[in-house]
Parts: C-alpha cells; structure tokens; sequence
C-alpha cells in the first residue's frame, strides 16, 4: 500500500520514490510511528518512507467510545506527548475529545495527572501520524507486511532489506524500531493440555510469568473478566511494581556529586530517598529525578559494575521506576493480602502436561506448579540470535553492547561499532538500544531518541535545508 501525502496525485507517485531518498523503518509499533511523526516534521524536504513490519495494521488502537480499559500505560498523561517541546499535546487531544470529557469529568479542565488505557494512547499516536502526513504533499508512504529477515549494505552507502519480496529497492536509511522484537503477539499465552489439567487442578488455578506492569494488568484483567480462581505469579527475583503517589511527584536529587562505585551509588540513592521522606517529600520524586542522571551514571560505571547491576539490581531498579497507578496497586496489595494471588521467587522451567515445571529461590529441586491456565508476561530482551540481528552483527554494521541487551547505540540510536565509529544511515531507535541508554523504553526517552535521529536523517538528506 503506498499513499502520497493525503492531497497528491497518485500519478506522480512513481517518479518521485525514485528521485528522492528513501527511508525504511522496520516495526510499527510506537518507536516505528514516533520515529514516522518525527521524519515528517523535520525533514523539511522530500522523502520516501516505507514501514515494513508483520502486523497487517498500522495502529494497534481501538475507538475512544470502546468501553473496554484494558492495559493501563503507567505513565502519566503530562509525560505521554509525541509532540517534541509541548508537554501538554497529548492531554490537549484528550481535552479536545467531547467523549473521552464526558467519561473522565473529575479531571476536567485538564488530565495532566492521570493514567490512561493504552487504546487511547495508540489512538491519539496514530492520528498525530496522520495529521502529519497530511500536512506533507511531497512525502511518500508504503506499508508493507513482509517480515525483513536481514539487512545487508549494498551499492556503496546504500541498504538491501530482505524479505518474501524479492523486488524490494534500496534505501538510504534504515531506522530499526523493532522494541523487544518482531515475533508473534499471540505467543504469550500458550495452554498445554487443557482437559488433562482441568481433571488434575481442584480449583481454577493460572500462572502468571512476570513481575512488570504487563503482569499486574493481566491479573486485573483476569478478575475484571469473572476470574475467580487462584493465581500464582511467578516472579524470578520476587519483585513487582511499586505504587505511584496520588499526585505528580517532581523530580529531586540531592546537589552533591554522584560517588563512582556501584555499591556507593545505591547507598547514595537510599539515602536520598529517605531524606526526601523525611522532608515530606517522596522517594518517587528522588527515582523521578535519578533518571536525569541516569545515562551519565551508567557511563561512568565499569564493565564490571554493570554486570552486577543487571545480575543484582535491575529487578529492584525497575520494580522502582516502572510504577503503578496507585489504583492499580491497591488492588494488587489486596490479591496478595488475601491471598486469592501468591507471589513465588523462582525459577519457571519447561511446561507439562498438566502445568508448569518451578525451580523456587534457594532450592535445587523442582516442583510442578498444577495449572490449567499459563500466561507469560515477561518482556524480553531482543534476540541477538534472530536473523535479522545477526545479519547485521555478521556484515559488521551494528555490535552487541556491553550486557547483550541489545545493540550498542549513541544517544541518536546509532549503533556504535567495534572503532567507536557508527555506520552512516543506520538506526536503532527504542528499546533496541537498553543496554546503552537506560530508561530509552519510556514514552518521553523514546521521542527525543526520535526527533533526534530524524534531524540527523534531514542532515544527511539535504544538509543545506535547516530542520524545524
């Protein structure tokens, strides 16, 4: 499907792909569509873009009217904008929504501080996409649903995306905006043997994999639905997310300079949140104001220092940073008081026929978890082993970082090789890049990674035309 701005002739389609430059973003998920909304209102001259992705849709978002809230985004509205420099875009949009006004009335006059479903989200993100394709006549859009399987440079400077289709042409630029990967969305939740486990489980039993927001919502999910039986997440480190605080907590962080090891920082991090409490403040606001320093503290650490804080202290770090809206987190509090949901440290092995193989924490032994319902929440890293990423790790345009959570890229999501230079034309934006810029699989990281490689692209593109 290629669609030429919203006012232009279909006619002169053909010709302008092929006197312009080309650009291919592989995923549409939100870092695909947030680096799409960037290239169109940077680059301020003509470009071909092509979004490839297996997903036949473009948007994942439902109607506002649906009266369906499923995934709730843990972010706040005021920090959900895709609109560089207007912290207040997306909340406008929903001011502007008479429907969306009537369902939410206590917020009125505006919903900074509020959390909302991830429908919403998805469709305001897809009309900004195509407000700003409609303001641009001279760009062209193709969406194609063949899954790319390698990317190989070809003709000097140029990229060849392979794929089921053998016509596909060369691009000048190629932005990888894949998130935790490309596979299949419905593999989460797989049930092996239902009836055999119906007869062996007395009571409806689930198991939940995870400990991130992703598993919370399932659970709640799950009981909106009429779910009434037991439900045991199973968590490798034992933690799940922290509460938010019922209003916005501003960023804080004590003045003085970082220390340089590992164990001193956390020491200094606890610290400051217990004065902050101490000073009626909140240890949110102190996680809120770390993340400012969070890339250059990670910089600064050795190999070492790194390796322990993902063995050691990312489960902690994150249960911290990505909280729950404090509604949300009542009720998990209440599932676990009440011990309708247990929560187990351990490990989650193979599955059989009638549940789940568990290795718990401290033991070597394994248990068999009776479940007729397993539902995995766990959000991967990226596989290096799939073949597009190896494609690109065997030519040499791209290298694991440090911890092999991704690729390692700057700030502008450019993937670093191994002479600290980085391959002209050639992207990562989003999660791919977590292992070099913490925090990058948060909506406000996202965009400015987004703006950024888009003003790096228009410079590459047409350097004597200045970006907007």
């Amino acid at each position: 499907m290629t669609v030429q701005g919203l006012f232009s002739a279909r006619a002169n389609a053909a010709a302008q792909i092929s006197a312009v430059p080309r650009v291919a973003i592989v995923g549409r998920g939100f870092s695909g569509m947030m680096t799409a909304i960037a290239l169109m209102k940077t680059v301020r001259a003509p470009f071909h873009l092509q979004l490839f992705d297996p997903n036949s849709s473009v948007s994942g978002g439902q109607a506002l009217a649906s009266v369906r809230a499923s995934t709730i985004l843990n972010t706040r509205v005021r920090d959900l904008s895709v609109s560089l420099g207007d912290n207040d875009d997306f909340n406008d949009w929903l001011c502007s929504n008479a429907a969306f006004r009537a369902a939410v009335p206590a917020a009125i006059p505006g919903f900074r501080q509020i959390f909302v479903p991830k429908e919403i989200f998805s469709d305001y993100v897809y009309q900004r996409f195509s407000e700003a394709l409609a303001a641009r006549r001279d760009i062209t859009v193709q969406v194609c649903n063949d899954p790319v399987v390698a990317i190989r440079r070809s003709h000097g400077h140029r990229f060849l995306l392979e794929s089921a289709n053998p016509a596909n042409p060369l691009f000048d630029t190629v932005i990888l905006a894949t998130g935790y990967g490309l596979g299949d969305q419905d593999a989460g939740e797989r049930e092996a043997s239902p009836v055999r486990a119906q007869r062996l489980v007395a009571r409806p039993h689930a198991v939940l994999l995870g400990s991130g927001i992703r598993v919370v919502d399932q659970l709640l999910q799950l009981r909106d639905s009429g779910y009434a039986g037991q439900v045991t997440i199973i968590s490798r480190r034992g933690f799940l997310p922290q509460s938010h605080t019922p209003n916005s907590a501003d960023p804080v962080f004590p003045a003085e300079a970082l220390p340089e090891s590992l164990p001193d920082i956390v020491r200094f991090i606890r610290q400051a949140c217990r004065e902050a409490e101490e000073q009626g403040r909140s240890w949110q606001s102190v996680m809120n104001g770390l993340r400012r320093h969070a890339r250059s503290l990670w910089r600064s650490l050795p190999a070492g220092d790194k390796h322990q804080f993902n063995r050691h202290l990312r489960a902690i770090y994150d249960s911290h940073r990505n909280r729950l809206p404090e509604a949300m987190h009542l009720r998990l509090k209440r599932e676990l008081a009440e011990g309708r949901t247990v929560l187990r440290r351990g490990r989650a092995g193979r599955r059989g026929l009638s549940g789940l193989f568990f290795t718990p924490a401290g033991s070597a032994a394994e248990e068999v978890i009776h479940a007729e319902r397993i539902i995995d929440c766990r959000c991967q890293a990226p596989d290096l082993s799939a073949p597009l990423m190896q494609s690109l790790l065997s030519a040499g345009l791209a290298m694991p970082d440090e911890l092999s959570l991704g690729l390692a890229v700057n700030a502008r999501g450019e993937p670093f090789l191994e002479d600290g230079s980085t391959v002209d034309g050639l992207f990562a934006v989003g999660p791919l890049g977590l292992g070099s810029l913490p925090d990058i699989d948060l909506v406000p990281e996202i965009v400015s990674q987004a703006y950024a490689a888009a003003e790096r692209v228009g410079e590459r593109f047409y350097p004597q035309v200045k970006a907007v």
